[in-house]
């Protein structure tokens, strides 16, 4: 009777590593924060395992929201998504020391158009210089959301505009507030 030949398996010793959670971080100042936003923020869910939106102090840009309102504003849109993987915090200090500070590897930062390339470009490569372990990567605002910026929502609320297509009912009622 013949022997059928049996393959044997080698199994590694090796132990088995846990995949390092991918953690991004989503910077802006959103004074306030906008649909186009929250649509870059969803769509940054899907490639981080945790998105930190980094709300910066900005005081340069001498924003009409507090830090402490812009936050809170952001926070409540993030719930209101139901998005459990997002954590909004502050921040006043460099990006990429931020991201350091926080374990984030992915800075993701939203284009709308050709317009916005050139200064993300050049921030990215400053980034990747200061901080070559932090990729940036580039998400195109969906096409609704496009023309939509935190300046012109301010702009048209204070010539009495409609904001309702650019921000949510909420921050709607803050800016008007203002």
């Amino acid at each position: 009777m013949a022997r059928a030949k049996v393959s044997q398996t080698r199994v590694s010793k090796t132990p088995m590593t846990t995949p390092t959670k991918r953690i991004g971080i989503y910077p802006g100042t959103f004074d306030p924060i906008t649909l186009g936003h929250m649509d870059i923020i969803a769509r940054a869910t899907k490639l981080v395992d945790h998105l930190i939106v980094g709300v910066a102090e900005n005081a340069g840009k001498s924003p009409l929201f507090s830090l402490e309102d812009r936050i809170k504003m952001t926070r409540r849109e993030v719930e209101d998504h139901n998005l459990p993987s997002v954590e909004v915090k502050p921040f006043n200090n460099l990006l990429v020391h931020f991201a350091q500070q926080q374990g984030a590897s992915v800075l993701i930062r939203g284009l709308r158009a050709v317009s916005d390339f050139e200064f993300e470009f050049q921030m990215a490569g400053t980034n990747q210089k200061l901080a070559p372990q932090v990729e940036t990567v580039f998400l195109m605002a969906s096409e609704s959301y496009q023309l939509i910026s935190s300046r012109f929502v301010k702009e048209i609320a204070r010539l009495g505009g409609d904001i309702t297509h650019f921000v949510s009912d909420f921050v709607a009622s803050e800016v008007k507030s203002r």
